[in-house]
């Protein structure tokens, strides 16, 4: 069943916004920004094709909860940043490159749409709606066939889109439809939001509704058999264990090669998922960077190194202990930093050594990087401290050493070093 948040018809332009759906649109436009400076790959490219769909657009403005100041909504979020782009980008071309971006915003309430439309008026946008920028009332999942297809014809070979799907709750967006999404535009990227803390609360054994939701997101058997009771009965954390269970089901389910999943805090911890689904490990480093960029709103709870969804979700009795604290979990900051580097510095070389040749930098990472919370200026870090140690060498393309992070590129070789080493054969 979808609902909606937000008092539209009775609120308008001042509908409240609470502070960390405002980190949302923080980590779309950073991410969005560097999205588009990706795409440009030569002095020679004269244009950049691309859709952006926010498949649940609301009304484009809100009064924040907190200070009362007016805050542009995710629509605005994206145009604005395209210019903002495009103009970085043009800055020292001699040739200017031209955005040939399509935006789709979808929305279901008709108040929040009638709002919209008045909105992108206000902030200049107006002439373009019915051009590049389509409005359609709707849900998203009755919209997603035909924008699908739109993208298909704009750009038969890569299909580039970035699909913003904002929900609330949990069930408005199967994750079938995303596989979908995903299998039939192979250069297409999904930021969504999953409430997790709501599912686990209101799921019930003998709940009909429970039942119809996970079957609707395409997750019937997530808890492997065993009933709510059981697990709650049995398990010392049982959020623990069905978040890591939903989280493994999630994005399986979605199809995604690469993937970001970090709770975002609300009141004093994470009851909901702010998840990144990517077909390159480029896109999911870009998005992690982005998460350290913006560390004071996300958070997860499990490891610093290449296996941090071990332990995956939170607890509100560790909240009740961490009171007081700057930060419980891993907060994507200074001390997370470090933790991070210290601990892949410890893991990568049994990765590096189980490869007699060596392997490639880019290999490492994208193998690794799902299960890790490092984007790849941390792995670097650990290597040029595993450099030092002597545990293992850096050697580019054409035969140099490397010792130093920022020098290490995709195609240079990690490889075991020639002298014993703590992770060498003596320690087999």
């Amino acid at each position: 069943m979808t609902r909606s948040l937000y008092p539209w018809k009775t609120h308008g332009a001042n509908t409240p916004i609470q502070q960390h759906s405002i980190a949302k649109h923080e980590v779309l436009e950073a991410y969005l920004l560097a999205y588009l400076q990706t795409l440009v790959t030569s002095p020679q490219q004269d244009e950049l094709r691309v859709t952006l769909v926010d498949g649940f657009a609301g009304g484009g403005v809100y009064k924040h909860a907190d200070t009362g100041e007016r805050v542009l909504g995710s629509p605005l979020v994206f145009l604005n940043t395209v210019k903002a782009a495009e103009a970085l980008i043009n800055q020292e071309r001699q040739k200017p490159i031209r955005m040939a971006v399509d935006y789709f915003f979808i929305e279901k309430d008709p108040y929040a749409v009638d709002l919209l439309n008045k909105t992108l008026q206000e902030e200049g946008f107006g002439a373009r709606i019915g051009n590049d920028v389509v409005i359609r009332k709707n849900l998203f999942e009755d919209e997603a066939d035909s924008i699908r297809e739109f993208i298909k014809k704009k750009s038969p070979r890569a299909g580039r889109s970035l699909f913003l799907l904002d929900q609330y709750g949990y069930t408005d967006v199967p994750f079938p439809l995303i596989r979908t999404i995903l299998s039939q535009l192979p250069r297409s990227e999904i930021i969504l939001t999953f409430a997790v803390d709501s599912l686990i609360n209101y799921a019930s054994d003998n709940s009909i509704a429970t039942k119809d939701s996970l079957n609707r997101l395409g997750i019937p058997d997530v808890l492997r058999g065993r009933s709510i009771e059981d697990i709650k009965k049995n398990e010392s954390d049982f959020r623990l264990y069905i978040q890591s269970c939903l989280y493994r089901d999630l994005v399986e389910a979605c199809g995604a090669p690469y993937y970001t999943l970090f709770f975002i805090r609300t009141s004093g911890h994470g009851d909901y998922w702010l998840v990144h689904l990517s077909q390159h490990h480029k896109a999911r480093d870009v998005m992690t960077q982005v998460h350290w960029a913006k560390n004071n709103q996300f958070i997860h709870y499990g490891g610093a190194g290449v296996d941090m969804f071990r332990v995956l979700g939170y607890s509100p009795r560790y909240d009740a202990a961490a009171r007081g604290q700057s930060c419980f979990g891993f907060c994507f900051d200074n001390p997370a930093e470090t933790a991070s580097v210290a601990a892949l510095a410890e893991q990568l070389p049994h990765f590096i050594y189980a490869h007699e040749d060596g392997i490639p930098f880019r290999e490492l990472f994208a193998t690794t990087c799902n299960t890790s919370p490092a984007d790849s200026d941390k792995y670097k870090q650990a290597l040029e401290r595993l450099v030092e140690t002597k545990d293992i060498q850096i050697v580019s393309p054409t035969g140099g050493q490397r010792r130093k992070a920022g020098t290490i590129s995709d195609q240079d070789m990690l490889v075991p070093s020639r002298q014993i080493g703590l992770f060498g054969p003596s320690s087999h």
